[in-house]
């Protein structure tokens, strides 16, 4: 069936809008008519603006953020709610019978949250996995899957109910401490926060993607959250240092170590955002005659034991990737390095051993050093693991926190919470009293009630104005039973009365005194703590980065490249640049005397840097490899130069704009296939060739190497102007960048080049008739061209358009 077309008012009588925004965005085209848009009409541009944010902020706010009150996302809070109200709470010894999840899960969504099926029980089942949440709130019985991605079994076999520690976050819901509005079809009210009596946004943390915005908070300890907590309600002034040392780092479900330093720890505190280094932990297994096993018995949080074993086997039996023919070198080393210290790896994971991944080493006599930082730097057996404050607020504005605003704002809560618990309470407390003062007096005069009773047409007016009653007492008199009449009911009521005036002056106190709901939150967070903290799982201590050595040979070697990117390296040093053969169309680029040691730069016309360890070079008896094979280059970017030489060497990168800088080799070097982008140009600039400086480091001493230490930098433009400064002018830039300006281009000239000098430099270009040159400048011509970094420099008469400067000397 199609509806006919009509105007937004003639919309079927069951459609419902949301709200008068939302009323407002659809009345398209509903307008008079007139020439110019009135308050009913909206260009499609404004509309489609205002509907997807308005998608976007209910994303954030109603489905991937938690918020910083309870920790719970809509769908957890709805799920919790609806478990309470079916009775599925833990009271008394061994809480409620649990039942069939299916049957929350339909309560769920015809109650609360009208999504998918398969959404609400994902969150079910996420908050009973122990491996997931460092506090479970639910108590599943069943297959509710396992840290290996094996899912959980469908919902018509699982059973669920509320875990003890949930009591935490519903206990109080009754008691007017938080605020309840309609659910989406208005046939029944939900809460719009749980009354939390501690911080579970830090206690289970939370991990969500959303429009814009992203979350992943890492669980933390209860007993140093609630540490943490009181230690801010006594001194609200707590300084940093003091925070972080109660809250050391994330505590995960899964154990495993934080390698991290102190420093970085709290730097993503302070800031609401950074990454840990985590790595699993083990012990060494002694076996009969001398042989010993690694045993993996903890993993970093996200990293399950299949996973370890499908990297093991990528190491070990590589495939070739998409796109080569053949394995790369890198695989093939890799495969090596592995496979010299491995023999074997089995997972003995079981009930008893949630996490039981045994190594076996190639040979008893191989290093337990050695075996662990290979499967470290090679496995996920340490990785990193995100931090990401990113929560809803307290008013209601999607904000990135740091671990102080984030308790701050839970303890604010946490005073709102009591202050309307007492209230409510106190409320309760004065009707009682109010409704046995009225009892009471009732008891003194019982003959004379029940004759007024017997004797008036309209009893509760006479009593009223006989005994001056409230029609509240009024009413509860004529409605009490005959065994309340007793003699023993109005001792019993004595009692009840003088108990509730007591009650009544300790929450007076409470809300007429804000130190004394401050120890009341003390004293209720300590308690809690004591009933449901346990130890700590995860290990704090600062180590270094596994990083695998591959062992290599020093020794002098010549890397030899081509003009078409072949590489390759020769042993020695010395030889003949035409020794050296190329294919058919190929030739020379250059040739670098270095070492094994070191790397191989490739520079890329999109300002990325790609090294290859000149180790992994092939020898000089054939043709060599393409430099593509040892790196992941983007579409449509090519390599332009080429430099080998030790990590301390220093280069000038200059690009055809007129910018340039230092840097290191070890600057620029990445371990990723991908390179790493260090060379900012314009568009339309290109790299020139680098130069080698091998200038001393501030305090330090130059790099022994081919060249002198560099005292000087020379500059020549396409048009044939050119300039030389002081390379103490020029500044070390570690990251990267543009540089400074070198020299200043007239409007269409560009930079052929940059070298480093201490004597003399090669200017190198093509003549008028296409035909190449080059000529040599010394140290007396360059002078003539001194000026400060950053001028225009002077024309020279060389006759030929400048296309590279390379230093000579």
């Amino acid at each position: 069936m199609r509806w006919p077309r009509k105007s937004c008012g003639d919309r079927p009588p069951f459609f419902r809008f949301r709200d008068p925004m939302e009323q407002d965005l659809i009345t398209l085209g509903s307008g008079s008519g007139g020439d110019g848009p009135d308050d009913s009409q909206l260009d499609l541009a404004t509309y489609a603006q205002r509907a997807y944010l308005e998608y976007a902020l209910s994303v954030v706010k109603g489905r991937a953020l938690p918020d910083v009150a309870d920790g719970q996302k809509p769908v957890q809070r709805r799920i919790l709610y609806s478990m309470a109200r079916m009775g599925l709470g833990f009271a008394g010894a061994g809480g409620a019978k649990p039942v069939k999840s299916a049957r929350v899960v339909g309560d769920v969504l015809g109650r609360f949250h009208p999504h998918g099926d398969q959404a609400a029980y994902d969150a079910l089942v996420r908050m009973a996995q122990d491996f997931s949440q460092r506090y479970p709130l639910i108590d599943g019985q069943g297959n509710f899957g396992s840290r290996d991605g094996d899912g959980a079994a469908a919902m018509r076999y699982t059973e669920a109910r509320l875990a003890k520690i949930t009591n935490l976050l519903l206990d109080e819901i009754d008691e007017g401490t938080v605020d309840f509005v309609p659910n989406y079809d208005g046939s029944t009210q939900e809460p719009t926060q749980l009354p939390a009596r501690l911080p579970f946004t830090l206690l289970n943390g939370a991990s969500g993607i959303a429009v814009g915005l992203a979350t992943e908070i890492p669980s933390h300890n209860l007993r140093e959250v609630a540490d943490a907590c009181v230690a801010l309600i006594k001194n609200a002034q707590l300084g940093d240092d003091e925070l972080f040392a109660l809250v050391p780092g994330p505590d995960y479900p899964g154990g495993g170590q934080v390698i991290s330093s102190a420093a970085d720890i709290a730097e993503a505190y302070r800031t609401g955002r950074g990454s840990l280094k985590v790595r699993a932990r083990w012990k060494i297994e002694e076996l009969a005659r001398g042989q010993w096993q690694l045993v993996v018995n903890e993993l970093p949080p996200g990293v399950s034991t299949q996973r370890v074993l499908e990297e093991i086997e990528e190491l070990t039996n590589p495939k070739v990737k998409a796109g080569k023919k053949a394995l790369l070198q890198e695989q093939l080393q890799l495969k090596q390095t592995v496979l010299a210290v491995l023999d074997a790896v089995r997972d003995e994971s079981s009930k008893d051993a949630p996490v039981r991944l045994v190594f076996e080493p190639k040979t008893s006599r191989i290093e337990q050093k050695e075996l662990i930082a290979t499967l470290l730097a090679h496995t996920s057996l340490e990785t990193s693991a995100p931090i990401n404050l990113t929560m809803v607020g307290l008013d209601g504005r999607p904000v990135q926190k740091s671990l102080r605003q984030m308790l701050t704002e839970w303890i604010a809560f946490r005073q709102r919470t009591i202050e309307r618990r007492s209230r409510h309470r106190l409320d309760k407390v004065l009707d009682r009293i109010h409704i046995l003062e009225g009892r009471q007096l009732v008891l003194l005069n019982i003959d004379e009630v029940i004759a007024i009773i017997r004797a008036s047409d309209e009893p509760k007016q006479a009593l009223i104005a006989r005994f001056k009653l409230t029609e509240r007492q009024a009413e509860d008199i004529l409605e009490i039973r005959l065994r309340q009449l007793a003699r023993l009911e109005a001792i019993k009521i004595e009692q009840e009365l003088k108990e509730l005036r007591e009650e009544q002056k300790k929450l007076e106190e409470i809300l007429g005194s804000p130190a004394a709901l401050r120890r009341l939150m003390v004293k209720e967070i300590e308690s809690d703590a004591k009933t449901f903290a346990d130890a700590r799982r995860t290990l704090i201590q600062a180590e270094k980065r596994a990083v695998a050595e591959v062992r290599v040979i020093d020794e002098p070697v010549t890397v030899v490249v081509s003009q078409k990117g072949w590489v390759r390296a020769r042993q020695g040093h010395g030889h003949e640049a035409a020794s050296f053969a190329f294919k058919a169309g190929d030739g020379l680029y250059g040739t670098f005397e270095c070492r094994t040691v070191d790397a191989l730069l490739a520079f890329g016309s999109n300002g990325r840097i790609y090294s290859i360890p000149v180790a992994t070079l092939p020898g000089a008896r054939g043709d060599g490899q393409p430099v593509t094979s040892y790196i992941d280059l983007e579409s449509g970017t090519q390599i332009v130069h080429y430099f080998a030489g030790s990590a301390g060497a220093w280069l000038l990168l200059s690009n055809s704009g007129g910018y340039g800088f230092l840097a290191t080799v070890e600057n620029m070097m990445s371990r990723q296939r991908g390179g790493k982008a260090f060379i900012n140009c314009a568009a339309g600039e290109m790299i020139c060739r680098p130069s080698p400086a091998n200038v001393a480091p501030p305090g330090g001493q130059p790099v022994a190497g081919l060249y002198a230490p560099a005292t000087h930098v020379a500059c020549a433009s396409t048009a044939g102007r050119i300039l030389t400064f002081e390379i103490g002018e020029l500044k070390a830039q570690a990251a990267g960048g543009r540089g400074l300006m070198l020299i200043d281009l007239e409007p269409k000239d560009t930079l052929a080049g940059a070298a480093a000098y201490t004597r003399s430099v090669k200017i190198s270009g093509v003549g008028r008739t296409g035909k190449e040159r080059e000529e040599t400048l010394e140290i007396r011509s360059l002078n003539n061209a001194r000026q400060g970094r950053g001028r225009k420099g002077k024309v020279a008469d060389l006759g030929f358009k400048p296309l590279g400067v390379e230093r000579v000397e």
